[in-house]
């Protein structure tokens, strides 16, 4: 009888919408909510101990590997009974099979997961490439952002998966940031909130689950977590003002999940060398306990260098359980964890309670994401699905939102219309943005700048290489070197195709225009050479502190040619 109205307390704890709830569909009756509490329990009753445990595993699953990966991947689907997958690249409809194969294979529904912080196209290359969060972080009407996850959402569910490991809600404070960087919405709180809300809410009104990560904050960090352990060294002062603060905003709006990060917090976690997710204290003490939280708490990778190199595994699965995450994801030892955990159970290291909590967290997100009643997807046509007319017309919208004019002390802009020379600098490509704007336009080569005329007006492109979020902004000295000479009697227009961060050792002072398009690809570029033209308006905010002359909010607002003439 004690049990019974513990479980009855714990389910009504988690629905009610006065707590820290865990996700739930904004429309949900009470009778909604009746029937998840029933399906829950009945659930849960009919399991075994060896299945209550494998709901607490996420494993990877990757199509490049060949078929004895896949093979193995199968073989603990059914043997060990796990919770769900993480979609890896990289062939969307070999996938799409296997996920139904695996549902079908499932006593409980398979909850099925990936990174797709900018879109599927983060591990599936035909999808199509949505922004980074540092380029969504300069966009100022966040409705935009929401349109964007709302979009995201739609392919999750044509492919299969119920939650996107997004948004990262890091406040990114430290441009040598080499993991995080491109992938926060930038260095101010309030923008990194809003931005991340807006994210977060696309996704779940659409039925997909969010995830902020990476708790507790990985936004001042200078080691990439995926090679060895980060240390964040503050004071909890600094901590909860800035690293703890999006989490802390964001936890009460119904946010499905927190991704605990592999970081060393020795102001949260006495213990030395202890990571964020392995840590009673952070996870338990301060997540759950004293921050409240109540969705699913979920492990970073643990194939991660940051935890995989210190511990066995299997080992570190059942310390991130004893520590309080309700999910391992990416186990590199299932079957091992499962032993592990329930000797730790057995010796009273661990209450079946706990076991309870967890379990009944998951098939209660599984029921409300409609995993009740799975139906197979088509693998059919699926990348022309994720790559089409509708995606590149929002992404170019979110690009040109996202355009931020630092400075145009000579009203050089627009462009249209004007004689003007382009002088493409750096590794990536250039020539989509060359031929959108326009006939007017003649290219020099950097060794060229000489035969241009004293006095004419001059576009340099920076062009950072875009083939993943981690490549480095830096401008070569070369580089520097032609803008120098070139602002000595020319009028010049300096965009940057990469991050703001490129501009923080870069002397502005002699440059009449400085444009900000944070990206080099097809769908930036085309948005950019309309921006110059005067097609569209340029209103976007820089999201990070460069350095002491460009700072968060900086951005000069121009109408569009059409709107000037309309006043």
């Amino acid at each position: 009888m004690k049990k019974l109205l513990y479980t009855s307390l714990f389910i009504a704890a988690l629905i009610s919408p006065k707590a820290n709830a865990q996700y739930q569909p904004k429309n949900a009756s009470k009778e909604d909510l009746q029937k998840a509490q029933q399906w829950v329990d009945k659930t849960y009753k009919n399991l075994s101990q060896d299945e209550k445990l494998g709901q607490l595993f996420i494993v990877a699953l990757y199509t490049n590997k060949g078929e004895d990966f896949i093979n193995q991947v199968r073989n603990i689907v059914v043997n060990d009974k796990i919770g769900g997958l993480i979609l890896m690249q990289d062939d969307a409809a070999r996938e799409i099979n296997l996920v139904n194969e695996f549902q079908q294979k499932s006593k409980v529904p398979l909850m099925i997961g990936m990174d797709a912080e900018w879109g599927l196209y983060q591990r599936i290359a035909t999808a199509h490439k949505f922004p980074w969060a540092m380029t969504l972080g300069a966009i100022q009407d966040k409705n935009l952002i929401y349109q964007m996850s709302a979009k995201i959402a739609e392919d999750c569910h044509r492919m299969g998966i119920n939650w996107d490991f997004a948004p990262v809600v890091d406040v990114n404070t430290n441009p040598n940031n080499p993991i995080i960087g491109n992938r926060s919405f930038g260095s101010e709180v309030s923008n990194v909130i809003n931005s991340a809300l807006s994210y977060s809410n696309g996704l779940q009104d659409n039925n997909i689950l969010a995830a902020i990560k990476h708790f507790p904050g990985h936004g001042d960090t200078n080691t990439d977590s995926h090679l060895d352990l980060p240390v964040v060294s503050h004071n909890l002062d600094r901590l909860n003002t800035i690293e703890l603060a999006p989490f802390k905003a964001l936890m009460d709006k119904g946010i499905g999940g927190v991704m605990v990060a592999h970081l060393y917090v020795p102001s949260l976690e006495s213990g030395k060398g202890i990571p964020a997710s392995v840590s009673k204290n952070i996870i338990t003490g301060l997540l759950k306990d004293k921050l409240g939280y109540k969705g699913l708490i979920i492990t970073d990778a643990l194939n991660m260098g940051a935890v995989a190199n210190k511990y066995k595994p299997g080992e570190l699965d059942a310390m991130a359980f004893k520590a309080g995450n309700d999910i391992m994801l990416f186990s590199q030892g299932v079957s091992e964890g499962k032993k592990l955990i329930q000797k730790a159970i057995d010796k009273g290291e661990i209450s079946q309670s706990r076991v309870e909590e967890s379990v009944k967290k998951i098939l209660l997100t599984k029921y409300f994401l409609g995993l009740t009643q799975y139906t197979a997807k088509n693998p059919d046509n699926i990348n022309s699905d994720l790559n089409n007319d509708s995606h590149k017309t929002l992404v170019q919208n979110l690009y040109t939102n996202a355009l931020t004019l630092l400075k145009d002390d000579k009203k050089l802009l627009p462009v249209a219309g004007k004689k003007v020379y382009y002088v493409p600098l750096e590794e990536a490509p250039y020539q989509t943005f060359a031929n959108r704007l326009g006939s007017n336009i003649i290219i020099k080569k950097g060794n060229e700048i000489n035969t241009i005329p004293a006095g004419s007006t001059v576009i340099i492109g920076f062009h950072k290489d875009n083939s993943t979020a981690y490549k480095p902004y830096k401008i070569s000295e070369e580089s520097k070197r032609v803008l120098a000479d070139l602002t000595k009697n020319q009028n010049v227009i300096l965009n940057v195709f990469g991050s703001a961060y490129a501009l923080k050792d870069i002397d502005i002072s002699k440059v009449s225009t400085v444009l900000v398009s944070y990206e080099n690809n097809d769908d930036s570029m085309n948005a950019t050479a309309d921006a110059l033209n005067g097609k569209t308006k340029i209103w976007g905010k820089l999201p990070v502190l460069v350095n002491d002359q460009l700072k968060p909010g900086m951005g000069i607002e121009l109408n569009s040619i059409s709107t000037l003439n309309i006043k």
